[in-house]
C-alpha cells in the first residue's frame, strides 16, 4: 500500500508541477534505495493506473475547456482550443521513436541529474519572458508549433513537460497563467496516451486495492498541483520551482 501512496504522490505532483514527472520517477527511488527504503519503482501496470488519475485530475480541472471542445460544432473557443492542441501534439507523436534512446539516456541517475539543473535554466529563462498579455484565445497554429516542439524535448528524462512549454508560452507572450492553461490542455493527449497504452495489462491483472489507492491519490493530489502552480504563477511565478530543480539536480550529480 505505501509504494501505491509514494508513487500517487510522485505522479500527482510532478506531473503538473513544473519540476519533471519522469526526472522524479527516476531519482526518487535511487534516493529511497540510498537510504535504505526497499520500495521498488512501479510497474507498467501501476504507472499506468498513476497516469489514468492525472488524467482525472486535468479533466476535471479544465472541465469548461473540454466541454467546449467536446462542442466545437458550435463553440468557436472550443473549435480554436482543439486546433492548438492539435498541432501542439504532433511534434511530441514525431519524437517518439527515440525513446528507446531516452530509456537508456535515464539508466544513468546523474544523467537526470544534468537535464534536471536544464529545467531550472529552463524555468528562469520562462520567467524573464513572463511579460505577455495575450489570452488562448488569442492563440495561432505559430503558437502551436513552437509550444509543441518544446513539449517534443520533454521526451527527455528531467525536461519538465509543464515547466518547458509554460516557458515557451511565455515567449509567445501568452499571460503566464494562459500559458499554463495552454500546457495543461496539450498535455491531455501525452497523458491519456501514457495511460491507454497499458491498459490492456492493467484490466489483465485486475485492479487491485493498491491499484485504486495510486489512482485516487495521484488524482487527488494532481489536482491539488494544478491549482497550486496557478496560483504560484500569479504570486512568485517560475523562480521557486526553478530553484528546486537545480537544487535536487545538483545534489543528484554530487550524489549520484
Amino acid at each position: 500500500m505505501l509504494p501505491a501512496i509514494i508513487w500517487g504522490l510522485v505522479q500527482g505532483l510532478t506531473e503538473f508541477l513544473p519540476i519533471s514527472s519522469s526526472g522524479h520517477l527516476v531519482v526518487v527511488p535511487a534516493f529511497l534505495e540510498r537510504a535504505g527504503m526497499d520500495i521498488s519503482p512501479p510497474s507498467l501496470e501501476v504507472s499506468a493506473v498513476l497516469h489514468l488519475g492525472t488524467l482525472i485530475a486535468v479533466l476535471v480541472y479544465f472541465r469548461s475547456d473540454v466541454m467546449k471542445v467536446l462542442r466545437f460544432r458550435s463553440d468557436a473557443e472550443g473549435r480554436r482550443i482543439m486546433l492548438l492542441v492539435a498541432v501542439g501534439t504532433v511534434p511530441a507523436i514525431i519524437g517518439l521513436p527515440l525513446e528507446p534512446t531516452l530509456e537508456r539516456f535515464q539508466e544513468t541517475v546523474s544523467n537526470v541529474g544534468w537535464t534536471l539543473m536544464t529545467t531550472g535554466v529552463i524555468l528562469l529563462i520562462g520567467q524573464r519572458l513572463a511579460q505577455g498579455v495575450r489570452s488562448l484565445a488569442d492563440g495561432r497554429v505559430p503558437d502551436a508549433v513552437v509550444v509543441g516542439v518544446a513539449q517534443a524535448f520533454a521526451l527527455i528524462p528531467g525536461i519538465s513537460r509543464s515547466g518547458i512549454t509554460i516557458s515557451a508560452g511565455n515567449g509567445r507572450g501568452f499571460q503566464p497563467v494562459e500559458a499554463a492553461r495552454f500546457s495543461f490542455l496539450l498535455g491531455i493527449p501525452a497523458i491519456a496516451g501514457a495511460g491507454l497504452t497499458q491498459l490492456p495489462d492493467v484490466m489483465g491483472a485486475g485492479l487491485q486495492v493498491e491499484l485504486l489507492v495510486g489512482l485516487l491519490v495521484a488524482a487527488v493530489s494532481g489536482y491539488l498541483a494544478i491549482a497550486w502552480l496557478l496560483a504560484a504563477l500569479r504570486r512568485t511565478g517560475l523562480i521557486p520551482f526553478a530553484v528546486y530543480c537545480l537544487s535536487v539536480g545538483l545534489l543528484t550529480v554530487l550524489v549520484f
